[in-house]
């Protein structure tokens, strides 16, 4: 795995390398935010590591700058900043996966596993089309009926995980661990906020609303359109 480390702490920068150097996967460093932005648009990685504290460009820019760019490089926040506001921050911005200091280099080295096993199977299906909504993860496009529907990127990935189960119904649960990479609940409105405003830019226009909420349950878009 070709891995971009964007860390300016020497030591932590260090040990993150050698240890992901005797998996056998290739570092590419950056200490500042500038650099990382450069390399992350100028090469082809993997993953990113991506620390937020970062001289320059503050990491979260990095990242919001490569998602704007329609980078989608799989990119995990490692940061002391570990309170639920920064994990939502982070995972808003678009990271992938966010890790709070101290860590164990072995759940570092699984985490950007899973997230290159989560970027492989993601990359297989490239274009989704339910009722009259088109969404297309290579040009980060939605339209519907052939209008453009601008999103950003949580309510793109909100949409995009409705329309791969496609007439069935996806829970509160998986938006959070699929789209936030949460694996509990934060006890916020964070996927009823985004989906309303999701069902919003998709209703523009429009006489009727294409995701369903399943009381109880979760949501699901309307396969009918």
């Amino acid at each position: 795995m070709d891995v971009l480390l964007a860390e300016d702490d020497l030591e932590t920068a260090g040990f993150v390398a050698d240890g992901l150097r005797v998996l056998g996967h290739n570092v590419t460093h950056a200490t500042t935010g500038d650099a990382a932005l450069k390399a992350a648009t100028d090469g082809s990685f993997d993953a990113v590591i991506l620390d937020r504290m970062l001289p320059g460009i503050e990491g979260l820019e990095v990242l919001r700058e490569l998602r704007a760019r329609s980078n989608r490089v799989p990119v995990l926040v490692l940061t002391a900043l570990g309170g639920i506001s920064d994990r939502v921050d982070g995972l808003d911005a678009g990271a992938d996966d966010y890790l709070v200091k101290p860590f164990a280099m072995v759940e570092l080295a699984a985490r950007l596993n899973a997230l290159a096993r989560r970027s492989s199977a993601a990359d297989a299906v490239t274009r989704f089309e339910v009722g009259d909504i088109v969404l297309d993860l290579l040009r980060r496009e939605v339209t519907r009926a052939g209008r453009p529907v601008l999103l950003q990127p949580r309510e793109f990935a909100l949409l995009e995980q409705l329309m791969r189960h496609a007439g069935r119904i996806v829970t509160r649960a998986m938006f959070l661990e699929r789209v936030w990479g949460f694996h509990f609940d934060p006890q916020t409105n964070i996927v009823e906020s985004h989906l309303s405003r999701l069902r919003t830019k998709l209703r523009e226009g429009f006489a009727d609303d294409p995701i369903e909420t399943i009381r109880g349950s979760g949501y699901r878009i309307r396969v009918d359109g």
